[in-house]
């Protein structure tokens, strides 16, 4: 087990964000701990295609038609 020594104001705060998400501070800092430990995993190629798309999903076309290769190149000519 590791001790780890914060203000009593920032203890407070994290304590009542673990609650409004009905954990306990230490159930929360787990969870987090390990959502953390599991983004910095590597993925399968797979699973990167299936985020890719995810995230493609939920992006927004550019307004003006650029593409990305247009902001690539934009200043280099």
């Amino acid at each position: 087990m590791t001790v780890i020594e914060l203000p009593d104001k920032q203890a407070a705060a994290l304590k009542a964000r673990a609650a409004s998400q009905g954990l306990t501070l230490e159930a929360w800092l787990k969870r987090l701990a390990d959502e953390t430990s599991l983004a910095d995993a590597p993925r399968s190629p797979q699973e990167a295609a299936a985020r890719i798309l995810e995230l493609q999903q939920r992006v927004k076309p550019d307004p003006e038609g650029w593409t990305v290769h247009d902001y690539i190149t934009h200043d280099r000519r």
